[in-house]
């Protein structure tokens, strides 16, 4: 084994667990596009952990992602659209940044159009980092 090879790039992603946001919807469509997203990140040999959370009362949302945030050193984060686009959690979407900008402060930050295009958000940061950009 070549140890002076790179370790492959880490991405962390954040955003809602499907599973656990109230209403009456179905989440498996979600759920399933969020698969296909991450299973890109091994096609390309990145490094991806996921921080989803509900908004059924059941995390302390800060604290998770503090959590999550503190596990690794990250080259890129990328904000899920869901919490993005949630015009009733803006406050939360602030906090979520302030705490990537705190405890990860030289990752890049991605936003993806859509569960399965997470790779992609990542990636155009993942390559800049590669060349120095």
């Amino acid at each position: 084994m070549d140890s002076t090879a790179a370790a492959p790039p880490r991405v962390l992603v954040i955003g809602y667990d499907p599973y656990r946001i109230p209403g009456p919807w179905d989440p498996e469509p979600v759920a399933r596009a969020v698969e296909e997203g991450l299973a890109k990140f091994a096609e390309h040999g990145v490094a991806v952990q996921t921080c989803l959370f509900g908004l059924d009362g059941s995390d302390d949302v800060p604290a998770v992602i503090t959590e999550a945030l503190r596990a690794h050193s990250w080259e890129c984060i990328t904000i899920g659209g869901g919490l993005r686009h949630d015009d009733d959690q803006v406050e939360l979407l602030e906090q979520v940044i302030d705490l990537v900008r705190r405890y990860a402060p030289d990752a890049a930050i991605a936003f993806n159009s859509t569960a399965d295009t997470t790779y992609e958000a990542a990636a155009r940061w993942i390559d800049r980092g590669r060349l120095g950009l």
